[in-house]
Parts: C-alpha cells; sequence; structure tokens
C-alpha cells in the first residue's frame, strides 16, 4: 500500500474517532453528567460504539451475502426466487 494512502487511512480514522468522541461528549453533557465523570463515559461510549461497528460490519457484509445468494441464481437453466 502506497505511504499517502496510509496517511489517508489514519487520518480518516482518527476523524471518525475525535467525530465518536465528540458526539459522545455532547450525549453525556446533555445527559448532565459533569467533571471527571464526563470523561469515563466518554470513554465507554466512545468503545462501545467502536465495538459495536466493529460488529456490525462484518455482519452486514454477511446478510448482504446471504440475501444476493438467496435471490439469485448460479445456473442459467434456474429462475431466481422473486421477492414481491
Amino acid at each position: 500500500m502506497p505511504r499517502t494512502m496510509k496517511r489517508i487511512l489514519i487520518l480518516l480514522s482518527l476523524v471518525l474517532i475525535l467525530s465518536i468522541v465528540f458526539a459522545s461528549f455532547g450525549i453525556a453533557y446533555a445527559g448532565g453528567v459533569r467533571g471527571v465523570g464526563l470523561l469515563g463515559s466518554c470513554f465507554f461510549l466512545t468503545c462501545g460504539i467502536i465495538t459495536v461497528l466493529a460488529q456490525l460490519i462484518p455482519a452486514g457484509i454477511l446478510l448482504s451475502s446471504l440475501i444476493g445468494t438467496i435471490f439469485s441464481s448460479f445456473r442459467r437453466g434456474e429462475i431466481p426466487i422473486r421477492a414481491t
């Protein structure tokens, strides 16, 4: 992988993490959490959101592959199931 592409991916991942952190700060602050609890809830929410994303992305890929396999045919003589 080229060096510039690595830098772009690192930058995009940092932007994603920082946007999640600031959204977590906003949610916690609006909920009435102040002080050190704000940092704790921010890290809890950030790590929780990243963990959920890490589980949802492969699950979404598998689900879309399953749906694609169900509704398409690999053989020319067969008719795929129509979802109507």
